[in-house]
Protein backbone atom coordinates (compact mmCIF):
# COMPACT_ATOMS: atom_id res chain seq x y z
CA UNK A 1 0.00 0.00 0.00
CA UNK A 2 0.97 3.33 -0.91
CA UNK A 3 2.62 5.90 1.81
CA UNK A 4 -0.29 8.60 2.61
CA UNK A 5 -0.19 12.22 3.57
CA UNK A 6 -2.44 14.77 4.13
CA UNK A 7 -2.40 18.36 3.59
CA UNK A 8 -5.49 20.65 5.29
CA UNK A 9 -5.91 23.81 3.40
CA UNK A 10 -7.71 26.29 4.84
CA UNK A 11 -8.85 29.83 4.05
CA UNK A 12 -8.57 31.40 7.44
CA UNK A 13 -5.77 29.51 8.71
CA UNK A 14 -3.42 32.51 7.33
CA UNK A 15 0.60 33.26 8.09
CA UNK A 16 1.06 36.39 6.66
CA UNK A 17 1.27 37.77 3.01
CA UNK A 18 3.88 37.00 1.67
CA UNK A 19 6.95 40.02 0.92
CA UNK A 20 7.34 39.30 -2.68
CA UNK A 21 11.21 40.25 -2.25
CA UNK A 22 11.21 36.93 -0.52
CA UNK A 23 12.40 36.02 -4.04
CA UNK A 24 15.37 37.91 -4.34
CA UNK A 25 18.52 37.41 -5.20
CA UNK A 26 22.37 38.26 -5.25
CA UNK A 27 25.04 40.22 -7.50
CA UNK A 28 28.50 40.19 -5.97
CA UNK A 29 31.60 41.56 -7.44
CA UNK A 30 32.74 38.00 -7.13
CA UNK A 31 34.20 35.47 -10.35
CA UNK A 32 32.03 35.95 -13.34
CA UNK A 33 28.61 37.13 -11.74
CA UNK A 34 29.03 40.67 -13.14
CA UNK A 35 32.56 40.37 -16.20
CA UNK A 36 31.30 37.65 -18.47
CA UNK A 37 27.38 37.46 -16.27
CA UNK A 38 25.37 40.36 -16.45
CA UNK A 39 27.88 42.72 -18.77
CA UNK A 40 29.92 40.93 -21.74
CA UNK A 41 30.81 43.55 -24.18
CA UNK A 42 31.09 42.08 -27.82
CA UNK A 43 28.94 39.50 -26.82
CA UNK A 44 26.28 38.47 -29.56
CA UNK A 45 23.23 39.23 -27.32
CA UNK A 46 24.73 42.51 -25.41
CA UNK A 47 22.85 45.38 -25.85
CA UNK A 48 24.28 48.97 -25.90
CA UNK A 49 25.51 49.22 -22.38
CA UNK A 50 27.24 45.44 -22.95
CA UNK A 51 24.34 44.16 -20.83
CA UNK A 52 23.85 40.54 -21.95
CA UNK A 53 19.80 40.22 -23.17
CA UNK A 54 19.82 36.95 -22.77
CA UNK A 55 20.73 36.90 -19.21
CA UNK A 56 18.07 39.46 -18.58
CA UNK A 57 15.61 37.52 -20.03
CA UNK A 58 16.07 35.08 -17.77
CA UNK A 59 16.25 37.02 -14.97
CA UNK A 60 13.02 38.57 -15.81
CA UNK A 61 11.27 35.39 -16.13
CA UNK A 62 12.15 34.68 -12.48
CA UNK A 63 10.58 37.98 -11.59
CA UNK A 64 13.46 38.88 -9.22
CA UNK A 65 12.17 41.52 -6.76
CA UNK A 66 15.59 42.22 -5.45
CA UNK A 67 19.08 41.81 -5.90
CA UNK A 68 21.78 42.59 -3.11
CA UNK A 69 25.02 44.89 -4.64
CA UNK A 70 27.94 44.49 -4.41
CA UNK A 71 28.59 41.98 -1.98
CA UNK A 72 28.82 39.96 0.22
CA UNK A 73 33.00 39.51 1.05
CA UNK A 74 33.43 42.19 -1.67
CA UNK A 75 31.71 45.00 -0.06
CA UNK A 76 34.31 45.08 3.12
CA UNK A 77 36.97 46.51 1.20
CA UNK A 78 34.84 48.23 -1.67
CA UNK A 79 35.85 52.19 -2.24
CA UNK A 80 32.34 53.13 -3.94
CA UNK A 81 33.57 56.10 -5.31
CA UNK A 82 36.45 54.33 -7.44
CA UNK A 83 33.09 53.35 -8.98
CA UNK A 84 31.70 56.02 -10.51
CA UNK A 85 32.46 58.54 -13.08
CA UNK A 86 34.17 58.23 -16.41
CA UNK A 87 35.22 54.30 -16.72
CA UNK A 88 38.94 55.50 -17.91
CA UNK A 89 40.00 57.36 -14.99
CA UNK A 90 38.35 55.01 -12.26
CA UNK A 91 41.52 52.99 -10.76
CA UNK A 92 42.07 48.98 -10.47
CA UNK A 93 41.91 48.07 -6.96
CA UNK A 94 43.18 44.78 -4.99
CA UNK A 95 40.17 42.89 -4.10
CA UNK A 96 40.86 41.64 -1.00
CA UNK A 97 37.92 39.15 -0.11
CA UNK A 98 38.55 36.69 -3.35
CA UNK A 99 42.33 37.39 -3.99
CA UNK A 100 41.25 39.05 -7.67
CA UNK A 101 41.63 42.73 -9.13
CA UNK A 102 38.38 45.02 -9.17
CA UNK A 103 38.62 47.09 -12.33
CA UNK A 104 35.39 49.10 -11.15
CA UNK A 105 34.16 48.97 -15.37
CA UNK A 106 30.71 48.27 -13.55
CA UNK A 107 29.69 50.38 -10.54
CA UNK A 108 26.79 51.57 -8.98
CA UNK A 109 25.23 53.79 -11.91
CA UNK A 110 26.13 51.01 -14.04
CA UNK A 111 24.22 48.69 -11.92
CA UNK A 112 21.18 50.49 -11.54
CA UNK A 113 20.78 50.87 -15.16
CA UNK A 114 20.52 47.09 -15.32
CA UNK A 115 18.58 46.81 -12.32
CA UNK A 116 15.92 49.07 -13.94
CA UNK A 117 16.59 46.68 -17.39
CA UNK A 118 15.65 43.54 -15.12
CA UNK A 119 12.75 45.27 -13.86
CA UNK A 120 14.07 44.76 -10.28
CA UNK A 121 15.39 46.78 -7.08
CA UNK A 122 18.53 46.96 -5.56
CA UNK A 123 19.12 45.79 -1.89
CA UNK A 124 22.74 48.24 -1.33
CA UNK A 125 25.56 47.05 1.06
CA UNK A 126 27.81 49.41 2.92
CA UNK A 127 31.23 49.31 3.75
CA UNK A 128 31.79 48.76 7.27
CA UNK A 129 34.86 46.76 7.31
CA UNK A 130 37.91 49.28 6.02
CA UNK A 131 35.01 52.31 6.20
CA UNK A 132 32.51 53.49 8.27
CA UNK A 133 29.70 56.29 8.97
CA UNK A 134 31.35 58.71 6.60
CA UNK A 135 31.52 56.64 3.66
CA UNK A 136 28.14 54.92 4.47
CA UNK A 137 26.23 58.43 4.41
CA UNK A 138 28.40 59.95 1.12
CA UNK A 139 26.93 56.92 -0.31
CA UNK A 140 23.67 56.95 0.24
CA UNK A 141 24.02 61.37 -0.54
CA UNK A 142 25.12 60.30 -3.84
CA UNK A 143 22.27 57.54 -4.50
CA UNK A 144 19.16 58.98 -3.16
CA UNK A 145 19.45 62.91 -2.71
CA UNK A 146 18.13 64.45 -5.95
CA UNK A 147 20.69 67.68 -6.00
CA UNK A 148 22.57 70.60 -4.32
CA UNK A 149 25.01 68.98 -2.20
CA UNK A 150 28.36 67.64 -2.71
CA UNK A 151 27.50 64.14 -3.74
CA UNK A 152 24.24 64.15 -5.19
CA UNK A 153 25.83 67.18 -7.40
CA UNK A 154 28.56 64.69 -8.14
CA UNK A 155 26.32 62.04 -9.34
CA UNK A 156 24.62 64.68 -11.41
CA UNK A 157 28.00 65.23 -13.15
CA UNK A 158 27.92 61.74 -13.70
CA UNK A 159 25.05 61.87 -15.88
CA UNK A 160 22.66 60.61 -13.73
CA UNK A 161 20.23 63.28 -13.24
CA UNK A 162 17.42 61.44 -11.26
CA UNK A 163 18.79 59.90 -7.72
CA UNK A 164 18.27 56.14 -7.55
CA UNK A 165 15.79 56.05 -4.69
CA UNK A 166 17.91 52.98 -3.20
CA UNK A 167 15.66 51.69 -0.59
CA UNK A 168 17.06 48.89 1.41
CA UNK A 169 20.48 49.23 2.96
CA UNK A 170 22.92 46.47 4.20
CA UNK A 171 24.86 47.84 7.33
CA UNK A 172 28.36 45.56 6.26
CA UNK A 173 28.53 42.23 5.27
CA UNK A 174 29.01 39.34 7.82
CA UNK A 175 30.55 41.11 10.99
CA UNK A 176 31.16 38.19 13.07
CA UNK A 177 33.50 35.95 10.52
CA UNK A 178 36.83 36.27 11.25
CA UNK A 179 37.22 36.07 7.24
CA UNK A 180 35.95 39.31 7.28
CA UNK A 181 37.96 42.80 6.14
CA UNK A 182 37.35 44.56 9.15
CA UNK A 183 36.00 41.49 11.67
CA UNK A 184 34.60 42.83 14.44
CA UNK A 185 33.20 41.56 17.93
CA UNK A 186 29.74 42.03 18.60
CA UNK A 187 30.32 44.82 20.86
CA UNK A 188 32.20 46.70 17.70
CA UNK A 189 29.62 46.44 15.29
CA UNK A 190 26.67 46.74 17.11
CA UNK A 191 27.92 50.53 18.52
CA UNK A 192 29.19 51.59 14.60
CA UNK A 193 25.80 49.80 13.19
CA UNK A 194 23.49 51.83 15.07
CA UNK A 195 25.77 54.84 14.69
CA UNK A 196 25.83 54.57 11.08
CA UNK A 197 22.19 53.70 11.15
CA UNK A 198 21.34 57.00 12.80
CA UNK A 199 23.07 58.80 10.42
CA UNK A 200 21.86 57.86 7.56
CA UNK A 201 17.98 57.92 8.39
CA UNK A 202 19.04 61.31 8.96
CA UNK A 203 19.40 61.79 5.21
CA UNK A 204 17.03 59.57 3.97
CA UNK A 205 14.28 58.65 7.12
CA UNK A 206 12.58 56.63 4.58
CA UNK A 207 14.97 53.64 4.11
CA UNK A 208 15.32 50.11 5.63
CA UNK A 209 18.23 49.22 7.36
CA UNK A 210 20.01 45.17 7.26
CA UNK A 211 22.07 44.63 10.46
CA UNK A 212 24.27 41.88 10.73
CA UNK A 213 23.24 38.60 12.21
CA UNK A 214 25.52 35.54 12.03
CA UNK A 215 27.21 33.91 8.81
CA UNK A 216 25.83 30.82 9.87
CA UNK A 217 24.20 28.13 12.97
CA UNK A 218 27.69 27.05 13.28
CA UNK A 219 29.11 30.23 14.46
CA UNK A 220 30.70 30.07 17.76
CA UNK A 221 28.98 33.41 19.04
CA UNK A 222 25.63 32.28 17.58
CA UNK A 223 22.99 33.23 18.19
CA UNK A 224 24.85 35.94 21.52
CA UNK A 225 25.73 37.88 18.16
CA UNK A 226 22.20 38.74 17.63
CA UNK A 227 21.55 39.63 21.28
CA UNK A 228 24.44 41.71 21.42
CA UNK A 229 24.44 43.36 18.10
CA UNK A 230 20.73 43.90 18.36
CA UNK A 231 20.91 45.48 21.68
CA UNK A 232 22.76 48.17 20.50
CA UNK A 233 21.36 48.94 16.96
CA UNK A 234 17.34 47.58 17.62
CA UNK A 235 15.96 50.93 17.78
CA UNK A 236 17.56 51.89 14.38
CA UNK A 237 17.46 49.04 11.84
CA UNK A 238 14.51 47.37 10.73
CA UNK A 239 15.53 43.83 9.61
CA UNK A 240 18.67 41.37 10.77
CA UNK A 241 20.08 38.97 8.43
CA UNK A 242 20.80 35.64 8.21
CA UNK A 243 23.05 33.39 6.01
CA UNK A 244 23.45 29.33 5.38
CA UNK A 245 24.47 27.45 2.78
CA UNK A 246 24.26 23.24 2.62
CA UNK A 247 26.27 20.72 1.03
CA UNK A 248 26.00 17.30 0.65
CA UNK A 249 29.55 16.30 1.43
CA UNK A 250 29.48 12.92 2.69
CA UNK A 251 26.90 11.73 -0.23
CA UNK A 252 24.12 10.98 2.08
CA UNK A 253 21.45 12.39 0.16
CA UNK A 254 18.51 11.77 2.94
CA UNK A 255 20.35 13.93 5.12
CA UNK A 256 21.26 16.70 3.07
CA UNK A 257 17.05 17.29 2.33
CA UNK A 258 16.73 17.42 6.14
CA UNK A 259 18.84 20.09 6.00
CA UNK A 260 15.80 22.60 5.82
CA UNK A 261 14.99 21.29 8.77
CA UNK A 262 18.50 23.05 10.04
CA UNK A 263 17.11 26.23 8.08
CA UNK A 264 13.84 26.36 9.96
CA UNK A 265 15.58 25.89 13.55
CA UNK A 266 17.94 28.37 12.55
CA UNK A 267 15.01 31.23 11.80
CA UNK A 268 12.99 30.40 14.69
CA UNK A 269 15.81 31.05 16.64
CA UNK A 270 16.89 34.24 15.31
CA UNK A 271 13.32 35.15 16.00
CA UNK A 272 13.41 34.52 19.11
CA UNK A 273 15.91 36.54 20.02
CA UNK A 274 14.91 39.14 18.28
CA UNK A 275 12.20 39.11 20.80
CA UNK A 276 14.05 38.47 23.55
CA UNK A 277 15.84 42.01 22.96
CA UNK A 278 12.51 43.91 22.32
CA UNK A 279 11.49 42.18 25.49
CA UNK A 280 14.71 43.64 27.12
CA UNK A 281 13.97 46.93 26.02
CA UNK A 282 10.80 47.19 25.89
CA UNK A 283 10.14 48.07 22.64
CA UNK A 284 6.61 48.21 19.99
CA UNK A 285 8.24 47.44 17.30
CA UNK A 286 9.31 43.41 15.47
CA UNK A 287 12.84 42.98 14.22
CA UNK A 288 12.05 41.00 10.78
CA UNK A 289 14.74 39.04 8.99
CA UNK A 290 16.14 39.41 5.94
CA UNK A 291 17.33 35.75 4.65
CA UNK A 292 19.80 37.77 2.59
CA UNK A 293 22.21 34.70 1.83
CA UNK A 294 20.79 31.13 1.00
CA UNK A 295 22.03 28.53 -1.18
CA UNK A 296 23.72 25.19 -1.72
CA UNK A 297 27.29 25.93 -1.76
CA UNK A 298 30.20 23.01 -1.45
CA UNK A 299 30.83 21.17 -5.27
CA UNK A 300 33.57 23.81 -6.48
CA UNK A 301 35.77 24.41 -3.25
CA UNK A 302 39.10 22.86 -4.00
CA UNK A 303 39.52 24.43 -7.26
CA UNK A 304 38.32 27.88 -5.33
CA UNK A 305 41.25 27.83 -3.54
CA UNK A 306 43.78 26.85 -5.72
CA UNK A 307 43.29 29.86 -7.49
CA UNK A 308 42.67 32.53 -5.46
CA UNK A 309 46.29 30.69 -3.45
CA UNK A 310 47.94 30.26 -6.55
CA UNK A 311 47.23 32.74 -9.75
CA UNK A 312 45.81 35.31 -7.80
CA UNK A 313 44.59 39.01 -8.69
CA UNK A 314 43.23 37.99 -11.99
CA UNK A 315 39.94 39.73 -13.16
CA UNK A 316 36.86 37.72 -12.98
CA UNK A 317 38.75 34.21 -12.91
CA UNK A 318 36.52 31.33 -12.45
CA UNK A 319 35.36 31.28 -9.04
CA UNK A 320 32.12 29.92 -7.05
CA UNK A 321 30.73 28.01 -10.35
CA UNK A 322 29.26 25.24 -8.40
CA UNK A 323 27.38 22.92 -11.03
CA UNK A 324 24.09 21.84 -9.52
CA UNK A 325 22.47 18.57 -9.46
CA UNK A 326 18.76 17.23 -8.69
CA UNK A 327 19.08 16.74 -5.32
CA UNK A 328 20.31 20.27 -5.22
CA UNK A 329 17.46 21.54 -6.52
CA UNK A 330 15.17 19.78 -4.11
CA UNK A 331 16.60 21.07 -1.16
CA UNK A 332 16.29 24.68 -3.07
CA UNK A 333 12.42 24.22 -3.08
CA UNK A 334 12.48 22.39 0.21
CA UNK A 335 14.75 26.17 1.47
CA UNK A 336 12.01 28.28 -0.27
CA UNK A 337 9.00 26.28 1.65
CA UNK A 338 10.80 26.95 4.62
CA UNK A 339 10.94 30.81 3.72
CA UNK A 340 7.31 30.90 2.98
CA UNK A 341 6.06 28.96 5.96
CA UNK A 342 8.04 32.13 7.94
CA UNK A 343 6.80 34.95 6.22
CA UNK A 344 5.34 36.30 9.45
CA UNK A 345 8.55 37.50 9.68
CA UNK A 346 11.27 36.60 6.97
CA UNK A 347 10.39 39.57 4.73
CA UNK A 348 13.34 39.40 2.51
CA UNK A 349 15.69 36.95 0.88
CA UNK A 350 18.11 36.25 -1.40
CA UNK A 351 19.56 33.03 -3.30
CA UNK A 352 23.12 33.68 -3.22
CA UNK A 353 23.91 34.51 -6.09
CA UNK A 354 21.97 34.85 -9.84
CA UNK A 355 24.61 34.42 -12.49
CA UNK A 356 27.56 31.97 -12.74
CA UNK A 357 28.62 31.94 -8.71
CA UNK A 358 26.84 29.57 -6.79
CA UNK A 359 23.98 30.51 -8.95
CA UNK A 360 20.95 29.22 -10.64
CA UNK A 361 21.68 31.13 -14.64
CA UNK A 362 25.73 30.27 -15.88
CA UNK A 363 26.89 31.64 -18.87
CA UNK A 364 29.60 30.52 -21.89
CA UNK A 365 31.53 33.86 -22.35
CA UNK A 366 31.39 33.41 -25.65
CA UNK A 367 28.71 31.36 -25.84
CA UNK A 368 24.64 30.83 -24.56
CA UNK A 369 23.46 31.20 -21.65
CA UNK A 370 21.72 28.06 -19.31
CA UNK A 371 19.42 27.51 -16.74
CA UNK A 372 20.79 24.96 -13.78
CA UNK A 373 18.74 22.41 -12.18
CA UNK A 374 18.02 24.90 -8.96
CA UNK A 375 16.42 27.52 -11.56
CA UNK A 376 13.04 25.83 -11.54
CA UNK A 377 12.22 25.78 -7.86
CA UNK A 378 13.01 29.60 -7.55
CA UNK A 379 11.03 30.34 -10.82
CA UNK A 380 7.72 28.28 -9.59
CA UNK A 381 8.20 30.03 -6.22
CA UNK A 382 8.67 33.23 -7.70
CA UNK A 383 6.08 33.04 -10.09
CA UNK A 384 3.24 31.28 -7.90
CA UNK A 385 4.53 31.74 -4.53
CA UNK A 386 2.94 35.31 -4.60
CA UNK A 387 0.17 35.70 -1.93
CA UNK A 388 -0.74 34.85 1.51
CA UNK A 389 0.78 32.12 2.95
CA UNK A 390 -1.52 29.29 4.95
CA UNK A 391 -0.41 26.92 7.80
CA UNK A 392 -0.12 23.55 6.47
CA UNK A 393 -1.75 21.26 8.45
CA UNK A 394 0.17 18.57 7.38
CA UNK A 395 0.55 15.03 8.40
CA UNK A 396 3.03 12.71 6.98
CA UNK A 397 5.24 9.68 7.42
CA UNK A 398 9.03 10.21 8.97
CA UNK A 399 12.45 9.15 9.07
CA UNK A 400 15.27 9.55 10.90
CA UNK A 401 18.48 10.81 9.29
CA UNK A 402 22.08 10.73 10.53
CA UNK A 403 21.76 14.50 11.93
CA UNK A 404 18.00 14.97 12.13
CA UNK A 405 15.21 12.81 13.78
CA UNK A 406 11.61 12.73 12.62
CA UNK A 407 11.85 13.94 9.07
CA UNK A 408 8.54 14.42 7.56
CA UNK A 409 8.53 12.47 4.12
CA UNK A 410 6.71 15.52 3.03
CA UNK A 411 7.13 19.11 3.26
CA UNK A 412 4.61 20.95 1.67
CA UNK A 413 2.59 24.61 2.31
CA UNK A 414 -0.19 26.02 0.21
CA UNK A 415 -0.08 29.88 -1.13
CA UNK A 416 -3.73 31.53 -1.81
CA UNK A 417 -3.42 34.91 -3.86
CA UNK A 418 -6.60 36.45 -3.19
CA UNK A 419 -6.35 38.56 -5.88
CA UNK A 420 -6.07 35.94 -9.01
CA UNK A 421 -8.96 33.57 -7.09
CA UNK A 422 -6.07 30.84 -7.29
CA UNK A 423 -4.53 28.44 -4.54
CA UNK A 424 -0.89 26.95 -5.32
CA UNK A 425 0.11 23.68 -3.33
CA UNK A 426 4.45 23.29 -3.16
CA UNK A 427 5.27 20.23 -2.44
CA UNK A 428 8.36 18.30 -1.96
CA UNK A 429 8.70 14.23 -1.46
CA UNK A 430 11.75 13.63 0.37
CA UNK A 431 11.80 9.91 0.43
CA UNK A 432 14.26 8.35 -1.13
CA UNK A 433 12.38 5.03 -1.90
CA UNK A 434 8.49 5.64 -1.79
CA UNK A 435 6.08 7.09 -3.59
CA UNK A 436 3.04 9.37 -1.44
CA UNK A 437 0.00 9.78 -2.07
CA UNK A 438 -0.95 13.18 -0.76
CA UNK A 439 -4.69 14.18 0.08
CA UNK A 440 -5.29 17.66 -0.24
CA UNK A 441 -8.48 19.25 0.78
CA UNK A 442 -9.98 22.54 -0.34
CA UNK A 443 -13.37 22.70 1.32
CA UNK A 444 -12.62 26.27 2.51
CA UNK A 445 -12.33 27.57 -0.73
CA UNK A 446 -14.97 25.78 -2.77
CA UNK A 447 -15.16 24.32 -5.76
CA UNK A 448 -11.96 24.68 -7.37
CA UNK A 449 -10.17 23.21 -10.49
CA UNK A 450 -6.79 21.42 -10.99
CA UNK A 451 -5.00 24.07 -13.57
CA UNK A 452 -1.83 22.40 -13.79
CA UNK A 453 0.65 19.62 -12.23
CA UNK A 454 4.27 20.77 -12.40
CA UNK A 455 6.85 18.11 -11.44
CA UNK A 456 10.75 18.06 -11.27
CA UNK A 457 11.97 14.68 -10.84
CA UNK A 458 14.87 12.34 -11.95
CA UNK A 459 16.14 9.18 -11.17
CA UNK A 460 19.66 10.25 -11.19
CA UNK A 461 19.75 12.38 -8.35
CA UNK A 462 23.02 13.22 -9.67
CA UNK A 463 21.85 14.43 -12.89
CA UNK A 464 23.10 18.06 -13.96
CA UNK A 465 22.24 20.32 -16.42
CA UNK A 466 24.75 22.04 -19.00
CA UNK A 467 24.50 24.31 -21.97
CA UNK A 468 24.05 21.66 -24.76
CA UNK A 469 21.97 19.19 -22.48
CA UNK A 470 19.17 19.91 -19.81
CA UNK A 471 18.49 16.43 -18.12
CA UNK A 472 16.50 18.56 -15.38
CA UNK A 473 13.81 19.93 -16.57
CA UNK A 474 9.79 20.48 -14.93
CA UNK A 475 7.01 18.62 -16.84
CA UNK A 476 3.17 18.93 -16.55
CA UNK A 477 1.76 15.78 -15.36
CA UNK A 478 -2.04 15.54 -15.72
CA UNK A 479 -2.62 12.27 -14.65
CA UNK A 480 -1.43 11.67 -11.32
CA UNK A 481 -4.00 13.81 -9.35
CA UNK A 482 -7.87 12.72 -9.24
CA UNK A 483 -10.39 14.72 -8.00
CA UNK A 484 -13.62 13.87 -5.70
CA UNK A 485 -15.65 17.27 -4.84
CA UNK A 486 -13.61 19.58 -3.32
CA UNK A 487 -10.77 16.74 -2.28
CA UNK A 488 -7.73 15.88 -3.74
CA UNK A 489 -5.11 12.86 -4.28
CA UNK A 490 -1.85 13.54 -5.65
CA UNK A 491 0.77 11.23 -6.81
CA UNK A 492 4.25 12.53 -5.80
CA UNK A 493 6.67 10.17 -7.19
CA UNK A 494 9.63 9.61 -4.86
CA UNK A 495 12.49 12.57 -4.47
CA UNK A 496 10.53 14.88 -6.21
CA UNK A 497 9.42 19.00 -6.39
CA UNK A 498 5.73 19.55 -6.97
CA UNK A 499 3.38 22.32 -7.79
CA UNK A 500 0.05 21.90 -7.89
CA UNK A 501 -2.46 24.96 -9.26
CA UNK A 502 -5.85 25.02 -8.17
CA UNK A 503 -8.22 28.30 -9.62
CA UNK A 504 -11.84 28.55 -9.95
Amino acid sequence: MAKQAKLTIEKDFQISKIDKRIYGSFIEHLGRAVYGGIWQPGHPTADEDGFRRDVLDLVRELQVPIVRYPGGNFVSNFYWEDSVGPVEDRPKRLELAWRSTEPNYIGINEFAKWAKKADTQIMQAVNLGTRGIEAACNLLEYCNHPSGTKYSDLRVKHGVKDPHNIKVWCLGNEMDGPWQTGHKTADEYGHLADETAKAMKQIDPSIELVLCGSSNTGMPTFPEWENTALSWAYDSVDYISLHQYYGNRFNDTANFLAQSDDMDHFIRTVIATCDFVKAKKRAKKNINLSFDEWNVWFHADASDADTMKNRPWQIAPHLLEDHYDFEDALLVGLMLITLMKHSDRVKMACMAQLVNVIAPIMTEENGPVWCQTIYYPLLHASKYGRGIALQPVLTSTKHDTIDFTDVTDVESIAVWNDEKDEVTVFAVNRSLTDDIVLDLDLRSFGDYRLAEHIVLENPDMKAVNTAEHSAVIPKLHTDRTEKDGNFYKANLTKTSWNVLRFVK
